[in-house]
């Protein structure tokens, strides 16, 4: 398999006038083209950290990040939609292409044909607040999709969501991405919505984080995420990821790093 990024002993530290802050020590990872990669850890793990530094947005304090992409066709999925309610759907779509400059016809007609294959063609004309929170969040997919990445980064992306919507949003998500061909890596608190999307998942530890395990997702990947939940195999791999976790919430209550 290809690799789209490795990371070699990564490290990170903040400075700051009270002192130091060490948010990743020597941190080995790697995330192979058209993979669904699950990041989970404890509060305060250094997760977003981690996504700034395999963006590209920050540079680590030591170690290296080894890319067979640029940083110019990485998509990045935040919290919130964060769709400007002053412009229309299609207009809010368009948004990256006009900020980067490159707002050709052949680009726009993409991005318009992604909002047709995904249900809101009828929908371009519509301000952001006529839209429900499912469908506000396809749109900022598609957003990034339209500049073409070849891997997205999503930083709990469905956690404002209630859950019966975050299940639908969720596994619109994961379809978009597989049939759309890009590579994408999820942080989540989440473990059950790690384990439904989910191709392989690592395990952070407390700060500072390092990789504690990754697990291969044993569930077969033509399931949908719902599919995946009711899935035999589930149960016990939810189990596994939790021990993991627990014990490093455990470690980080005893201060014991």
């Amino acid at each position: 398999m290809k690799e789209v990024l490795r990371l070699e002993k990564v490290s990170h530290r903040y400075h700051s006038k009270s002192g130091e802050t060490e948010a990743i020590r020597s941190m080995d990872l790697s995330v192979n083209e058209g993979e669904f990669f699950g990041i989970v850890g404890p509060s305060g793990s250094g997760k977003t950290t981690l996504l700034s530094i395999l963006s590209g947005i920050l540079t680590p304090s030591s170690g290296s990040v080894k890319r067979s992409i640029s940083p110019s066709e990485i998509g990045y999925m935040l919290q919130r939609d964060h769709l400007f309610e002053w412009r229309t759907i299609e207009d809010n779509v368009l948004l990256g292409l006009e900020i980067r400059k490159i707002k050709t016809k052949e680009r726009v007609e993409y991005a318009l044909d992604l909002l047709k294959k995904y249900s809101l063609g009828d929908f371009v004309k519509k301000r952001p607040s006529e839209l429900s929170g499912g469908m506000r969040q396809r749109v900022a997919l598609i957003r990034t999709l339209a500049l073409r990445p070849k891997l997205v980064l999503l930083d709990e992306p469905f956690s404002a969501l209630d859950f019966q919507t975050r299940l639908n949003v969720a596994e619109d998500v994961r379809k978009i991405i597989a049939e759309e061909g890009v590579t994408a890596i999820l942080v989540t608190h989440d473990i059950s919505e790690a384990i439904a999307l989910c191709d392989r998942i690592a395990v952070l530890s407390a700060r500072p984080a390092t990789v504690k395990r990754i697990f291969d997702n044993t569930i077969e990947k033509g399931l949908s995420s719902i599919e995946r939940r009711e899935h035999p195999l589930f149960a016990s791999l939810f189990k596994e990821v939790w021990k993991e976790l627990e014990f490093t919430d455990e470690k980080e209550k005893s201060g014991d790093q």
